[in-house]
Formats: structure tokens, sequence, C-alpha cells
């Protein structure tokens, strides 16, 4: 019997100006909202307080914290990328959020592999270079990173 293991792409397999779209999405509740404020410890009002949030434009009502929508944007990638083939994030740059999440919304991310190099202090490894784009279900981009890896090759 043939088996097979879930797993990302090793660094091998990933190629540069491939774009991966990842689904299913991830529809957006108020308890994930609340929940990650609350455990980051991040009491901005426009995230746990509906009164608040509908008093104050531009939107009057409560906004999807920005830190839950980039964690979600990369962990959609992950089964699909970096799933066990990972060693672990270098580093994040251009973090973008040009439009709000609300609660209810839906969450679809795709990756695009920019670069990728063979790593110059651990054989064995390679460093990639994603651009993330996440957007909601109208296909509005809602966040955007491009975030850097460290990726084992495949084993011999």
């Amino acid at each position: 019997m043939r088996e097979i293991v879930q797993r990302g792409l090793w660094f091998d397999e990933l190629e540069p100006g491939v774009c991966y779209k990842h689904r299913p999405g991830r529809t957006i509740t108020e308890a994930d909202n609340v929940w990650f404020s609350a455990i980051t410890m991040n009491p901005q009002a426009l995230h746990l307080d509906a009164a608040f949030s509908a008093e104050n434009p531009p939107y009057h009502r409560m906004l999807v914290n920005s830190m839950f929508t980039l964690a979600t944007l990369v962990g959609l990638s992950v089964g699909q990328l970096t799933q066990g083939t990972t060693v672990g994030n270098l580093g994040f740059a251009e973090i973008a959020f040009p439009a709000p999440m609300f609660h209810g919304d839906t969450l679809y991310a795709e990756t695009v592999v920019l670069d990728k190099r063979e790593s110059r202090s651990r054989p064995g490894e390679g460093v990639v270079t994603f651009r993330h784009t996440g957007r909601n279900q109208d296909g509005v981009v809602v966040a955007t990173a491009v975030r850097s890896a460290l990726v084992r090759k495949q084993p011999a």
C-alpha cells in the first residue's frame, strides 16, 4: 500500500514566480477577535468594545485586530507550503493593511515565492522569500506581507 504524508514543500520544490492559492479561507468571528486581542494583552477598544466602536467613524463597528489578520494570513499558507519543512521565520517586511477586516469576513490567502537561495551557513537548508496576500470574500486586499523563512532541503 502506498503511503502519503501531508507536508509542506521542500526548498528544492519551491519555485520563484509561482502563486499558491490557499483554500479554504477562514471566516473571522467576534470570538476570534476578542480572544486574540485579550491573549496578546491588546486593550484597543476598537477590537473589544462594540458600543465604543459604533460611535467612532469611519466604520462605526468593531475592527478585526490586524495582528490576528496577519497571523491568520501566514497560517493559511502553512499546510501547503511549509508544514514540517520549515526551520523558522527569519523576518517580515513590507507589512500593510490596505483595508479593514470585520467580524464575519472571510480571509483568503495566496502566496508568491519571490526568491530563494541556499543558506551560506546551514548546509541542507535555504532561505525562501514569500509574498503573502490576503483578500476578503469580496476580493478586496486586506493584508500583505513579505516573509523570509529558513526551509529544509529534501533529505537525500
